[in-house]
């Protein structure tokens, strides 16, 4: 009889697990779908960057189905750390620290649940390295994704009416604004603006 696995019954369990715990929420978003926004839109700064290559604006190309694939797992390791608000998680270098070694210790135990075959190739998404220039970028483009999805709910909350969130979205777009990434420039002045608009808007 073949011996069974949780790897998978474990991330569905990232619909459970609801960000912006200190804030109220006109609706809650929880890690999964988050996961798939930061992969979408990370996928999109790996294509635009690679244009601005073409281009003779940049010097690398990236990879934007990898660039997808780290920004889908990025929060994974949440299932067992939970989502720790950022004010907590980055206020010194000593909790910094702490976090992302609970981090790794929580993406060996996801992979534990999975058979030896497949284990190396998933700690990679849990627990990337990030290695060589092209992995460098890749980070830079799922922490910016990040970013902007952040971003991004803010709006959805301001167009609730929610005022709750007007600090975080000021705050997120100068963090932004500060990322020196032309793809991210671009993203935010030709993709974000549309957000505001209603469904008979974006299909006029």
């Amino acid at each position: 009889m073949s011996e069974n696995y949780g790897f998978f019954a474990l991330l569905d369990r990232m619909q459970y697990i609801n960000r912006w715990a200190l804030m109220r929420n006109s609706r809650y978003e929880n890690i999964k779908e988050h996961s798939f926004d930061v992969a979408v839109v990370a996928e999109a700064l790996a294509v635009i960057h690679n244009n601005l290559v073409d281009e003779g604006k940049a010097t690398i190309k990236v990879d934007p189905l990898k660039v997808q694939s780290f920004g889908l797992f990025h929060d994974c390791t949440e299932i067992i750390t939970g989502d720790m608000p950022t004010p907590i998680k980055y206020r010194n270098d000593t909790l910094k620290s702490a976090y992302k070694e609970v981090e790794h210790e929580a993406a060996e135990s996801l992979a534990s649940q999975l058979p030896d075959h497949m284990k190396g190739y998933y700690l990679s998404m849990l627990c990337p390295s990030y290695d060589g220039e092209e992995g460098q970028l890749c980070k830079r483009l799922v922490k910016a994704a990040d970013k902007i999805c952040a971003y991004i709910k803010c709006i959805r909350e301001k167009l609730a009416g929610n005022t709750e969130f007007d600090s975080a979205m000021a705050t997120l777009k100068e963090t932004i604004d500060k990322i020196e990434l032309d793809e991210v420039k671009i993203f935010m002045e030709e993709f974000v603006p549309p957000f505001g608009l209603t469904l008979d808007e974006l299909n006029s």
